[in-house]
């Protein structure tokens, strides 16, 4: 169903640097198809079908109010918004983001809030929006919110899937009020929605009735129930205008008395209905329809050359604003929506707890044990070798819809999105390292120079950071937490295994797989910074050896660490840029 207005009235003055223009939405002759797919049906049949199915076949008609990304608004069926962010601050970062830079930041907030006052959302302003585990507004204010962001750039066309689905009549009937004020303010609003109440069916100025994919209907609402009658399809009891064009858009006749009891003959029937619907509507309506748009077509010719030659800001840059701009709001609304989360008591508590248990394990570990404290160095490099990249895993696909929502507005850059999203991990993914270390590493009884101390930390940091681009490009690659957890916990056994610890002499063959390993350049660098070729220890009562010659060490060895500073610093730009090329991918 759709609908359109063309009056003046507004409820809100946009501000002057938001001038809507109009835009007259035309589609003719529109067919699509898919093929279905029938995978898990009883066995025997084919997994695929070879048929086609019909989803639209020769739809043709035009809604008036230039359609263009930024001039276009689209409200999907589910809502996609930040769960930990208040209603107001949903609103705020859109207009900072979506609006141009001929507006101030103090002209987008001020912009921000006459929307939520025009939606109605003014006593739930400062309330978390809330999702599937977290309580938040309802489900009604969801919608509206939803409706807020895309009237934030006071759209020429508003499109809205679905926009009463899963809301009680009460609530259906304030989201459309809410949409009906849109269309008198000089938009075109095109919506989709089934079987709506009688109240709201008389809402809308236009409707689009289809039929397994052909059209049925295309006219005034208000003219429906009068067009089906004249065509000999009317009904002598009172119903629903919607419930009577859902019964026909699925061949049912009104008239049930001569319905057939039989299955094959309620088929047919319901066949031949369709027939005489869509060769009524070929008839009656498409004709007038196709005249209609083709005596548009100068109308719009002479709209798109008038408007050519005004200073369209659109045309001016591609961007409505700058990277750096979009970088600072990205980063501070993924700060305020990871507050919660950032540093909750269970991954701190999980991280201290793993600290002091391993400080005790190891405690004041003797400098003849070296065999314990090697063990001890080596469980530093797994553990933060292994520990990020679960982590995050998870920040792509949890976002996925996020990202294609505000990509399509085209809201902002890729690379503005990904340095922000990801340089804002950093404070939590570098903290808990920080306190892990600060722990385990004096309790373990490691060595005590300050120097030694600080190149540590800086090595286990940097293991994080490889680690964590490993875990970003596995996300964002297959973009399905199962999958890439399950990759992620493939890699790590096979890191585990060729980082130099348990398997010191790796058969030739093989022993390529321990140079993709950042735990093996991890652990080989604590090497060198625990020890010196000219350190040595109490391999036996009163007997020093070298620790160059201790197994475990000489199979990894002390020299040339640059090598293994550079190799990490070719995995953390490489998987990286394998996670921003592999976004790219994301429509």
């Amino acid at each position: 169903m759709a609908s359109d207005s063309l009056h003046s009235t507004v409820h809100q003055q946009p501000s002057p640097n938001l001038t809507s223009f109009p835009i007259i939405l035309k589609f003719e002759e529109v067919v699509y198809k898919v093929k279905p797919d029938h995978r898990g049906l009883c066995r025997g049949r084919s997994s695929w079908s070879s048929t086609e199915k019909t989803i639209l076949n020769g739809i043709t008609g035009m809604v008036f109010p230039g359609s263009i990304k930024r001039r276009t608004g689209f409200v999907a069926q589910d809502d996609v918004l930040y769960p930990h962010l208040t209603v107001s601050e949903t609103l705020i970062f859109t207009a900072l983001l979506r609006l141009p830079n001929s507006l101030t930041n103090n002209d987008k907030i001020a912009h921000a809030e006459r929307v939520i006052t025009e939606l109605g959302l003014t006593r739930c302003r400062n309330s978390i929006v809330g999702g599937a585990l977290i309580r938040g507004i309802s489900g009604g204010e969801k919608k509206r919110v939803s409706i807020g962001q895309e009237m934030l750039i006071n759209p020429s066309l508003l499109l809205l899937d679905e926009p009463t689905s899963g809301l009680d009549s009460t609530t259906a009937q304030r989201i459309l009020t809410t949409i009906k004020g849109v269309a008198r303010g000089g938009r075109t609003v095109v919506t989709t929605i089934h079987q709506p109440s009688s109240r709201l069916y008389h809402m809308f100025d236009k409707v689009v009735v289809l039929s397994e994919g052909r059209c049925i209907y295309n006219g005034p609402a208000s003219a429906a129930m009068e067009y089906f009658s004249s065509i000999g399809f009317s009904t002598s009891i009172t119903l629903n205008p919607a419930d009577f064009l859902l019964d026909l858009a699925n061949g049912i006749a009104p008239d049930p008395e001569h319905a057939s009891e039989q299955s094959e003959g309620l088929e047919q029937e319901r066949k031949l209905t369709r027939e005489a619907l869509i060769s009524a509507y070929d008839k009656n309506i498409a004709p007038k329809l196709k005249l209609e748009i083709s005596n548009s077509r100068m109308d719009i010719y002479s709209f798109n050359k008038h408007a050519s030659s005004r200073n369209d800001p659109t045309k001016a840059e591609q961007w409505c604003t700058s990277w750096w701009y979009q970088f600072k709001v990205l980063l501070q609304r993924g700060l305020k929506e990871r507050r919660y989360e950032a540093f909750n008591r269970l991954r701190i508590f999980q991280v201290i707890s793993v600290a002091f248990l391993g400080g005790l394990l190891w405690w004041h570990t003797p400098e003849s044990h070296i065999q314990d404290r090697v063990a001890l160095l080596f469980f530093f490099s797994v553990f933060w070798g292994f520990y990020p990249l679960y982590n995050a895993v998870f920040t792509f696909p949890q976002e996925r819809r996020m990202l294609i929502k505000e990509r399509s507005s085209g809201m902002y850059r890729l690379s503005s999105y990904f340095m922000a999203r990801t340089i804002g991990d950093l404070p939590l993914e570098l903290a808990l390292p920080t306190a892990f270390v600060f722990i385990i590493y004096w309790m373990g009884g490691l060595k005590p120079h300050p120097v030694t101390f600080i190149l540590s930390l800086l090595v286990v940091l940097y293991s994080v950071l490889v680690s964590q681009s490993l875990g970003l490009a596995f996300g964002a690659i297959l973009m399905e937490i199962k999958q890439a957890t399950t990759l992620a916990s493939v890699t790590t056994l096979v890191f585990l295994i060729a980082g130099g610890y348990y398997v010191q002499q790796i058969p030739p063959f093989i022993a390529w797989l321990k140079y993709l390993s950042y735990s093996y350049y991890c652990y080989k660098l604590l090497l060198g910074v625990q020890y010196d070729e000219e350190d040595y220890y109490e391999c036996s009562n009163g007997v020093l050896c070298r620790v160059e010659d201790f197994g475990p060490i000489k199979s990894m060895g002390l020299n040339q660490l640059w090598v293994d500073v550079l190799m990490m610093a070719l995995m953390l730009v490489g998987y990286r840029l394998v996670a921003y090329l592999a976004l790219r991918r994301v429509r």
